[in-house]
């Protein structure tokens, strides 16, 4: 494939409703049902304002359930993010099927989720810029999956057989990847915001904003 800067570029944002019970269920011990949907809430508003800061392209949500579902009514989209449905299968099959909808449209995509408020509108801007010379990009995540995986290319190796939520799922992918022969860059490992532990590296502005404190943080 002859690489370039022409393609256009698509940021898939994949969320859940920030439905109190439902979302952030490993944060509920720390937070409280509540408080855990208030940060995913917060952490979906920055991630989409983010991705429309970058100005890479268009910023779709890619919403569980889908959109027109009663558990979106009460979060109003910014101006000009499309949507769509994840769909069934596991996360593999949902990343699959959102980034070949575009990529065989010709299209460039940033797949990311909301669990990483480091991963900033600069950052982004990095990964997308990656892709005019390399096949992939990826920011690793430090427990070892990824915050951020850009495509410009496609294969079922990627999203098939990974054991996702454990710390083999990047490396495992760079390996694929390797396999191919594609060039694939790398950025900085950057903080998911999974589990209790993680609540540490919250930036103030979200610490504050959950109600959060150092000794419920290790709790």
């Amino acid at each position: 494939m002859k690489l370039g800067s022409r393609m256009p570029t698509r940021i898939l944002v994949f969320a859940k409703a920030p439905v109190s019970g439902r979302v952030k269920t490993r944060l509920i011990p720390a937070l409280g049902a509540a408080g855990a949907a208030r940060l995913a809430r917060r952490l979906l508003d920055h991630t989409l304002a983010q991705a429309l800061a970058a100005g890479c392209g268009t910023v779709e949500l890619c919403a569980s359930p889908d959109f027109s579902a009663p558990d979106w009514a009460a979060v109003p989209l910014p101006p000009g993010v499309a949507t769509s449905a994840q769909g069934d299968g596991d996360l593999g099959a949902r990343l699959a099927r959102a980034a070949r909808r575009h990529l065989a449209q010709g299209a460039r995509v940033l797949l990311i989720g909301t669990d990483c408020p480091a991963l900033s509108a600069v950052r982004l801007r990095a990964a997308a810029a990656a892709l005019a010379d390399h096949e992939a990009a990826l920011y690793p995540a430090l427990d070892g999956g990824y915050t951020l995986l850009g495509l410009r290319a496609d294969h079922p190796s990627l999203f098939t057989a990974i054991p996702w939520s454990t710390a083999q799922v990047a490396a495992l992918t760079r390996a694929r990847m390797q396999a191919l022969g594609w060039r694939v860059w790398v950025g900085e490992a950057l903080p998911d915001i999974d589990t209790p532990a993680d609540l540490l590296q919250l930036p103030e502005w979200l610490r504050e904003t959950a109600n959060l404190v150092t000794a419920g943080a290790r709790g």
